[in-house]
């Protein structure tokens, strides 16, 4: 289910967040025994909603025997409501998805999905106890998960004279930008990709270094 009260996501949604590395295929794997009973963490990336389910489908069918296999995923930037979902499985309500998915929503990670299955072990653990079971076991997941930042990224055209080509070359490093083409006709016409986030600032100190001759298309 989606979070009551979730706000849809902005439309001006971090461009660039850390996120898992571990895949599907791969999950990172914690494990935590509480009064016997033991939960098995495994987190993802998911860049979509589609791919969280699909992962959390994958685990249910690697662990048929789990007494429960409950999930929370984030397929957005870290913190968007409006972009998770979570399920207690079968546990008691508000004991499992809930708390999970508040993990994730404090965690500062973005596009992730967790499962955590549990084997009862013979002690009921109430209420309380489940909720601060799954949380803990999405906290230790968490705690060793491997993440590389993720940079939303797009092209956009330089024009500059000749002359300026060399104040161009030296803005690309500050504001990680690379070619991916350069057009040569009356002007130098460059292809770039760069993040999201440094188009507007590039366009700025480019119009800067050529004293406004520098032209972006599509900033």
């Amino acid at each position: 289910m989606s979070p009551p009260g979730a706000a849809a996501p902005g439309a001006n949604a971090a461009a660039r967040y850390p996120v898992p590395v571990p895949g599907a295929e791969d999950p990172h794997c914690t494990e935590l025994v509480v009064r016997r009973s033991r939960f098995l963490a495994q987190c993802a990336r998911a860049t979509g909603s589609d791919a969280a389910r699909a992962f959390v489908d994958a685990i249910r069918r690697r662990h048929p025997d789990a007494t429960h296999n409950c999930w929370a995923f984030i397929a957005g930037p870290p913190g968007d409501g409006g972009a998770a979902g979570y399920s207690d499985d079968g546990e008691p309500h508000g004991t499992a998805g809930r708390p999970m998915l508040q993990v994730l929503l404090h965690g500062g990670i973005g596009e992730i999905a967790v499962v955590v299955s549990r084997w009862f072990g013979g002690t009921k653990l109430g209420t309380g106890g489940l909720a601060r079971a799954y949380q803990d076991a999405v906290q230790a997941n968490l705690a060793s998960l491997e993440v590389r930042e993720r940079v939303e990224t797009l092209r956009l055209d330089a024009v500059v004279d000749y002359a300026d080509a060399d104040g161009l070359h030296r803005l690309l490093p500050r504001h990680e930008a690379r070619i991916v083409e350069t057009r040569c006709l009356d002007r130098m016409t460059l292809t770039l990709e760069m993040p999201l986030s440094e188009a507007e600032p590039f366009a700025a100190a480019l119009a800067g270094v050529t004293g406004g001759r520098g032209a972006v298309l599509g900033a």
